[in-house]
């Protein structure tokens, strides 16, 4: 009642109750801002250019740029997909619209109750009026309560529909990205694609959730309210409302701004996260240079524009809600100026202008809110375009689907048959003309040349990592491209320079290997691990083969880190091998030991070794040399270095040379 009472009497602690409420209601909106406040610089153009060209190059365009100030449209496709989210949650959706319908309702009523309250107390009879004020008490008591458990009901439903929206939305997307070919990590930046998994997809998520949910409600009160205000008085109401339609305009046009300074805002996120990730993940590299301060001011570039766009967002929304709470209070002033004249003329009771006022209040307020879910659908709608791309974009090379060559009948015989290829990052620097190449079934072929003539190129096209620009590569007389991708590479096995272990256990990372993890034993693994010369040192790890072996395999030797990719080759039991000069980049003592492990595992496959350290390829079954995209000789060490001025020779030479030095 106090406050009933205050709201008559006291117009500005009115304007207060509906400013703090507002403010509440579109707290939500704000929250993204306050998350880019972190980063002073003053360059901002290195970023407009990679956040432009990165996703063009990618494949995935971009409808707005941080450069280019187009007027942002909403697309009913993209609409449609975006409220499609929520087909998969539609009962539970139901089920919290519905009692956000009941609790509206309720919200809805407490005005006309209050002014029903204050008629009884100033009412003329006297005698029952505590009794009534009794009765109406508990009735809106236990109104309050059923309210408070549909509003329970409500925030829970949307709540777990928005974190399983969330977690599809994600499997998607991860399941999009995992899929593409190798080109298009080679295009696309690694924190760009995390932020798009985990900032877009939770945006997109609230989106279509509680921003709906906020929304549908924020209607239904403007919808109520409305009605009763006219119930109650058409005229007042007429006086109160007039100010709508210029608000409503200011907020699609708001709306619209901060969808595009929204996408810009993740834009600008997704480059700082490239930066940090990858800078965190060579943090050695960083330390070892001392170019740590270097780093952070690279870093720091990247989140000022983040800080710039952050302002620009500010400013909007610091003039457009300083003209809704104007407008608001407008309203305020215009019912209690026009309805108290009314309550003197007796056209209204004191306890109607007080309930007609709280509609007032109602209105102003989920006017408010519906600005603040108007907005942030501008922010989904922005982060769905990117994630549309991307879930949308088919990769060149299919990952699965194809023939396969039976098991009886898989000798392993490559063939490069008139190659030529270019990577499509760099297409006007062409790695292969023409070139022609045969490794038989169960031979070794080592692949030799100067840095930059395509040695690990052939492996990845073995592999089909990438398609070539004309020419075939066959297995056993099949087209790569006409064999199922997965069938291929799980009988290819590689062993590179650099193995890539997993910040798993040793075990897992041996495992991860073969096709079917749970088919192999212990003692199978054991038994690989022996063959690649990586037991002894295992049994002396604290938990043997679940030993935590670190990000990459940190916690290891390259050595050891060999050893465990040698055993993980063996698992595999491939038919061909390809071995990317597994001991270059290792000491004597390591190179021995992988050397062996490697002579062991090559028996009875056929083998294509790339050779930097030319004295580990003396026992080949042939040597191709490659230059200026051709193999320009071919043979046994020893055919080739008895060739006058051969390139072999000459490479092997001043290898030698480079060693005596």
């Amino acid at each position: 009642m106090a406050l009933v009472s205050r709201l008559l009497t006291s117009p500005s602690y009115c304007r207060q109750v509906i400013f703090l409420t507002r403010t509440r209601c579109s707290s939500l909106a704000s929250r993204s801002f306050l998350h880019a406040k972190h980063g002073k610089s003053n360059s901002v153009c290195s970023w407009r250019f990679l956040s432009s060209t990165s996703l063009r190059n990618a494949g995935l365009t971009t409808t707005e740029t941080a450069t280019k100030a187009t007027k942002p449209k909403i697309k009913s496709e993209e609409l449609r997909r975006l409220v499609g989210l929520a087909k998969s949650e539609k009962y539970r959706l139901t089920g919290g619209i519905g009692l956000l319908f009941v609790s509206s309702a309720i919200t809805m009523a407490i005005p006309f109750a209050l002014g029903k309250v204050i008629d009884i107390i100033y009412g003329a009879n006297q005698e029952s009026m505590v009794e009534n004020l009794t009765n109406v008490s508990l009735i809106l008591v236990g109104i309050f309560i059923f309210g408070a458990a549909c509003n329970f009901g409500r925030t829970y439903l949307m709540g777990v529909s928005g974190q399983r929206i969330t977690q599809a939305l994600r499997r998607n997307v991860y399941a999009a990205i995992i899929k593409q070919e190798v080109a298009f990590f080679d295009k696309n930046k690694t924190g760009e694609l995390i932020n798009r998994l985990s900032a877009d997809t939770s945006l997109v998520s609230q989106c279509v959730t509680s921003n709906i949910s906020d929304g549908i409600r924020s209607s239904a009160l403007v919808v109520a309210g409305v009605s009763m205000m006219f119930y109650m008085s058409p005229q007042l109401a007429l006086v109160g409302l007039s100010i709508v339609p210029p608000v409503a305009g200011m907020a699609i046009l708001y709306g619209r701004f901060v969808r595009k300074i929204s996408k810009n805002v993740q834009d600008a996120l997704a480059q700082a996260t490239q930066v940090a990730e990858e800078r965190i993940a060579n943090v050695r590299t960083v330390r070892a240079f001392g170019q740590e301060n270097r780093e952070f001011a690279r870093y720091d570039e990247r989140i000022e524009h983040v800080l710039q766009l952050g302002y620009k967002e500010a400013k909007a929304k610091g003039i457009f809600f300083a003209l809704t709470g104007l407008s608001g209070n407008a309203i305020i002033i215009s019912v209690l100026y026009y309805g108290g004249m009314m309550v003197t003329e007796s056209s209204l009771t004191a306890g109607q202008l007080s309930a007609f006022l709280l509609y007032a209040a109602y209105v102003t307020i989920s006017l408010s809110g519906l600005s603040s879910c108007y907005s942030e659908m501008m922010k989904g709608l922005g982060a769905s375009t990117r994630l549309w791309q991307l879930i949308d974009k088919r990769p060149d090379i299919p990952i699965s689907g194809g023939s396969v060559i039976p098991a009886g009948q898989f000798e392993g015989s490559i063939r490069f048959r008139d190659l030529s290829f270019a990577y499509p990052t760099r297409s006007d620097a062409p790695i292969f003309n023409n070139l022609n190449l045969d490794v038989p079934a169960g031979s070794v072929t080592a692949i030799v040349g100067s840095s930059g003539s395509g040695k690990s190129t052939l492996a990845a096209l073995l592999l089909r990592f990438y398609d070539p620009i004309s020419g075939q590569v066959l297995v056993d007389g099949h087209s790569v491209t006409d064999l199922d991708p997965q069938w291929l590479r799980a009988n290819i096995g590689t062993v590179s320079q650099e193995p890539s272990l997993f910040s798993c256990s040793i075990r897992e990372n041996i495992l991860y290997g073969a096709n079917t993890p749970d088919s192999v034993s212990e003692e199978q693994i054991i038994q690989a691990a022996k063959e690649a010369n990586a037991w002894s040192f295992i049994q002396q790890c604290p938990q043997g083969l679940d030993t935590i072996v670190g990000e990459r395999g940190v916690l290891l030797s390259g050595g050891q880190r060999q050893r465990i990719a040698i055993a993980r080759a063996i698992v595999k039991n491939p038919r061909i091998l390809l071995l990317d000069e597994a001991t270059s980049a290792l000491d004597s003592e390591s190179e021995s030991l992988v050397q062996e492990a490697l002579e062991r595992v090559m028996k009875d496959r056929t083998v294509l070794t790339i050779a930097h350290r030319l004295s580990t390829i003396r026992k080949a079954s042939q040597i191709a040399v490659l230059e200026r995209g051709q193999v320009v000789e071919l043979g046994s060490y020893e055919t080739l270095m008895s060739i006058p001025n051969g390139v072999f020779k000459k490479l092997v030479e001043r290898q030698t040379v480079g060693l005596l030095a």
